[in-house]
């Protein structure tokens, strides 16, 4: 599976036209339903590059999956349906949180004025209301291992605890400069405000892009360390139902140099940490994803979880050195072609093949072979 994240913010900030903009899903509404959701191919001209040289049967692109929730408010009456929705996202690695940033009295809002850092404000509330239910429930569950002195329970009782007095002050889980032994006390509890955060701010038209609420975004992006992605919704929607062609000339008339999507998956990939690998061979050529810093077993995983327990070695080709050879076997003449261990951290554009001792049979890999011994 590859990156995944969850579309949050007010009702009316917009976030189903930029779901449209993503995904080019084409939806109007919810139809009856709390949520959208799409997978779309993450672009990367490298795959194009190496299948004229490869000429496989199929080209498989990394994927992208996006969740698009209703909008999020605080809710007095706290019936739950926060909570709820953000059940939908639980399990995402970011989010993308959608923030009005235009003015037009003809499309209503949920305020009467616009406000970026009041709208975050407002929905990072309603995430920690989420917490903060998710924290008292596990320390409830663990009250009684607490009670018998279990040294395990009682360091996730603290950690937990800390994390919920934080939140009861107006603090979000990803805001509190957690330790490592804190983040592994509350990993299980998958919380909401601790998932890191992409910015989108939804503009009317190409005029808005420098506009107060623009730059009030960017200011909030740059405090908390994050990045903000200025799209203009509506347009980029209708673009992305358009072809290919016409697609890049409507972008190149907004002065823009990639969609939407290529724009979000920059930020989204710098956020995370996230780089693209790739296998190779006549049956077919496919880029995978996974962190800057995953060594090289880690990496066999994404491929196939037998590739990980069983790693043997990962042959490695640069993509680089591919394109400017022209052929593996100029590559292998060149002495360019790695035999890496354990310890190696794959890097971004890495053509591999992996040696493995588990399974019966190769696996997406180009070389990617079974050991019988």
């Amino acid at each position: 599976m590859g990156l995944s994240c969850g579309l949050i913010g007010l009702p009316s900030s917009g976030k189903t036209v930029i779901f449209n903009a993503i995904t080019a899903a084409g939806v109007s509404s919810y139809n009856g339903s709390e949520m959208n959701q799409a997978v779309v191919y993450v672009p990367d001209q490298r795959l194009n590059r190496l299948a004229e040289i490869y000429r496989p049967q199929k080209v498989v692109a990394a994927t992208l999956e996006v969740v698009d929730i209703s909008g999020l408010k605080v809710d007095p009456q706290n019936n739950g349906h926060g909570f709820r929705l953000l059940g939908y996202i639980k399990d995402v690695e970011a989010l993308l949180h959608v923030v009005r940033c235009f003015e037009d009295d003809s499309i209503p809002f949920e305020y009467e004025t616009i406000d970026p850092l009041r709208d975050i404000e407002t929905v990072d509330l309603e995430l920690m209301v989420a917490d903060s239910n998710t924290l008292d429930n596990k320390i409830k569950r663990l009250a009684k291992k607490v009670r018998a002195g279990d040294k395990d329970a009682i360091r996730d009782t603290a950690n937990c605890g800390k994390v919920y007095t934080a939140i009861q002050q107006g603090t979000p889980a990803r805001k509190q400069n957690l330790s490592v032994q804190e983040l592994a006390g509350i990993r299980e509890c998958n919380l909401a405000s601790l998932k890191p955060v992409l910015y989108i701010a939804n503009i009317k038209s190409i005029e808005d892009a420098d506009n107060r609420h623009v730059k009030a975004m960017e200011r909030i992006a740059s405090d908390e360390g994050t990045e903000v992605i200025v799209i203009c919704g509506k347009d980029e929607a209708d673009i992305s139902q358009l072809s290919l062609d016409e697609r890049q000339e409507f972008l190149q008339e907004l002065g823009l140099k990639e969609s939407s999507m290529e724009r979000l998956l920059g930020a989204a990939y710098r956020m995370l940490g996230l780089i693209n690998f790739f296998t190779t061979g006549e049956d077919e050529v496919r880029a995978w994803t996974c962190r800057k810093d995953d060594k090289a077993p880690v990496a066999a995983g994404k491929i196939h979880t037998d590739m990980e327990k069983g790693f043997i070695r990962m042959e490695v080709i640069r993509y680089e050195d591919l394109i400017e050879l022209g052929s593996e076997a100029a590559i292998s003449k060149a002495g360019r072609q790695h035999l890496e261990g354990r310890a190696y951290e794959v890097q971004d554009g890495d053509i591999v093949a992996v040696r493995f001792s588990r399974g019966d049979k190769a696996k997406n890999g180009r070389w990617s072979q079974v050991d019988s011994n």
